[in-house]
């Protein structure tokens, strides 16, 4: 007898090019791999569309509006909530009695509609959204943003309060479930750690002949540390540094360009991105939040595929991986690293140790036969 499964998913999970919709796409895929038949609904409000590449793993789809600007605002909810509040998606639900998958507290406005003594419901947190949002207001420089992010955060944190105990919060790091055991006291939460695209550790023992910096570089946080490596790492250590990501702002395009010895790729394809990450030498990837949430999936990216590894703290906290990757506090700290490393071959022993640390924690199979657990 064949086992069904609704999904909600914050947004389109295909194509799989930032990491929540690699998070998503890779455990849909998993979970029709595994014989559950999946009626996916998720909400489409941006350039993504609705593309027919999902059609192969799900039994049904189903796409919603969301109601954006201020159609989507409310005095009490986050506009994150708010705004995918929708009737369908409500009547659809209630049909029948499957289990529901919703992805990101985004998608839980649902909640309340929900019959929740009688079906399974788990709720997939991607970060712990109040301190992101926190972490949003911080580096970005506009003021309108500023303040938006702020509202949002203190928004979220209010409604975290009222979030059913009856549901199974799956979180993505070992600190986010601290943060909804303590301050939100929700009784079952369980760690699931994401769903990299990346199950294999490819870095290639030897030389590589650029460092790089990767990210989706039209969120504040990225922009604020790619600068921040051109303006104090990369003034005083005059490698090949490369900037690869998403939607560049102009003023990044010209910073990157200053220099000889610096460039930027936009809106690189997942296979050039691959390959960049591959041919680097040093993947430098600084992290400028004060409180971590969730876990950077750039980071797995460069550990499973690429060679040398520099972080801050931040960007490391928690996720078990300290071992795999130089640390460095200061840009000073980052620019001795550099010069140390780019002339040190990548070892066999470097590669084995990234194996014993990723392999088991990020094992998609096996953290697919946990969900399914707490879903049937």
């Amino acid at each position: 007898m064949s086992r069904h499964l609704h999904i909600v998913c914050l947004d389109t999970p295909w194509p799989a090019d930032y990491g929540g919709a690699i998070d998503m796409m890779n455990r849909i895929t998993m979970l029709h791999k595994m014989g559950i038949s999946i009626h996916l609904h998720y909400f489409s409000y941006n350039e993504r569309g609705t593309p027919n590449e999902l059609n192969q793993f799900c039994e049904s789809i189903t796409v919603y509006e969301r109601k954006e600007g201020h159609k989507g605002f409310s005095a009490k909810l986050p506009y994150i909530v708010a705004s995918r509040i929708n009737e369908q998606l409500e009547a659809n639900l209630q049909k029948d009695k499957h289990p529901v998958l919703l992805e990101g507290l985004h998608c839980t406005g649902i909640l309340p509609k929900l019959n929740l003594q009688q079906r399974k419901v788990v709720v997939r947190m991607h970060n712990e959204e109040s301190t992101y949002y926190k972490e949003l207001a911080r580096s970005t420089s506009s003021l309108f943003k500023k303040l938006y992010f702020l509202h949002e955060s203190r928004l979220i944190k209010k409604y975290n309060q009222q979030l059913p105990k009856e549901c199974i919060y799956a979180c993505i790091s070992a600190e986010d479930i601290q943060v909804l055991q303590h301050d939100y006291k929700l009784p079952h939460i369980n760690l699931l750690p994401a769903f990299p695209s990346w199950q294999q550790v490819n870095g290639e023992e030897g030389m590589g002949n650029l460092c790089l910096f990767h990210g989706n570089l039209s969120v504040p946080e990225n922009e604020e540390a790619a600068i921040w490596l051109l303006r104090h790492v990369f003034t005083n250590v005059r490698k090949p540094f490369v900037i690869a990501g998403k939607k560049p702002s102009k003023r990044l395009e010209k910073l990157a360009h200053i220099f000889q010895h610096t460039c930027l790729v936009a809106d690189p394809s997942e296979s050039e991105l691959n390959d960049l990450i591959r041919k680097a030498h040093i993947n430098v990837l600084p992290c400028f939040n004060k409180n971590s949430t969730g876990i950077r999936l750039k980071l797995l990216h460069a550990l499973f595929e690429g060679r040398h590894c520099i972080v801050n703290e931040p960007m490391v906290e928690g996720t078990g991986l300290e071992g795999a990757c130089h640390i460095g506090k200061t840009a000073n700290a980052f620019a001795s690293i550099i010069e140390q490393l780019y002339h040190q071959p990548f070892t066999r022993e470097e590669i084995t140790l990234r194996e014993r640390l990723l392999g088991d924690q990020y094992d998609n199979e096996k953290n697919t036969r946990q969900l399914i657990q707490y879903l049937y």
